[in-house]
């Protein structure tokens, strides 16, 4: 049997007879949710482009606005709000919509900039951006006649 070296029991003593100074911790804080928000309190924002040209798709005629309000509930804390657009891209603009025409998409702008779909940017609540739509067509394709409709879903959320 082997027994300790002489500095290793030293050293046990040494920390058993300690007059050292000692404090117990204490944590505490409460957890918060962000405040509920609504875009257009619910309902469904809907852009109707009538009747559309398809040879004067161009990306800048039939242009319209998209109209809303984000409503939030109050709260001290300062949370982030972030704004973003989902939605199934056209595979040749990433700030399109795919709409039910294959060649076809709806191209969203924020503040007159294209606004990638999935991609969240950062907003303040008292002067969310402004927002458009305008029907776009895949670059070299040939619109036949058709109706279309796409879908997308304008999304507020604190971070």
């Amino acid at each position: 049997m082997t027994g300790w070296p002489p500095r290793a029991l030293l050293a046990l003593c040494t920390i058993g007879l300690s007059n050292g100074a000692w404090a117990n911790l204490t944590f505490s804080g409460t957890l918060n949710e962000p405040p509920p928000c609504t875009i257009d309190a619910g309902n469904t924002i809907e852009v109707d482009f009538g009747d559309v040209g398809i040879k004067r798709i161009d990306g800048v005629k039939y242009r319209r606005g998209l109209g809303y309000t984000i409503s939030c509930g109050t709260d001290t804390l300062p949370w982030e709000l972030r704004l973003s657009v989902k939605g199934t891209p056209t595979g040749f603009d990433g700030a399109a919509v795919q709409t039910s025409v294959p060649a076809l998409g709806i191209r969203v702008f924020q503040n007159n900039q294209p606004f990638a779909l999935n991609a969240p940017m950062d907003i303040t609540l008292s002067s969310p951006p402004r927002l458009e739509v305008v029907p776009v067509q895949q670059p070299g394709a040939i619109l036949a006649p058709a109706r279309f409709t796409a879908v997308a879903t304008l999304l507020a959320e604190y971070e």
